[in-house]
């Protein structure tokens, strides 16, 4: 973090509220012109503070309107058990994100779906299928209040 200064930290939070702001209008927010603040995005990007740039999609729109918070304990934490169970959650599309957790289970997974029966087969079938599952809690969100 050191590497940024306050221009870099500007940049970021531009891009992070408007993705697909032109290197002419970053600059403008920023204080530079266009070529030195392309420069500037170029090496954010290169050294992975910039990992991509995303839509924000209405994922209800989509029919994948479902949200489920699931609470995964596993049997065995060794390295690789945690190796394999972090190499097939990324096989599992439904799940939108998987956190290691430090506390009383070992993963938070975030799965979408069309609707509860879709997200009851894809627990069944694929999320208790994952290496290493010992149990799982299932919290439903209700509303989505704040995402992104």
């Amino acid at each position: 973090m050191d590497q940024l200064d306050r221009i870099d930290r500007a940049i970021l939070t531009a891009l992070a509220a408007d993705g697909r702001l032109s290197m002419a209008a970053l600059g403008e927010k920023v204080g530079l012109s266009k070529t030195p603040v392309q420069a500037r995005v170029k090496r954010l990007e290169r050294e992975g503070f910039i990992r991509g740039y995303t839509a924000q999609i209405d994922r209800a729109k989509m029919g994948e309107g479902h949200v489920a918070f699931v609470q995964v304990t596993l049997n065995d934490t060794r390295s690789a058990a945690l190796d394999a169970f972090n190499r097939a959650v990324g096989a599992v599309p439904e799940i939108e994100q998987c956190h290691m957790i430090a506390g009383g289970f070992d993963y938070l997974l975030k799965v979408r779906t069309r609707d509860i029966g879709a997200y009851r087969r894809v627990l069944g079938e694929k999320i208790s299928a994952l290496p290493h599952v010992e149990s799982t809690s299932t919290f439903v969100a209700m509303e989505i209040v704040k995402e992104g």
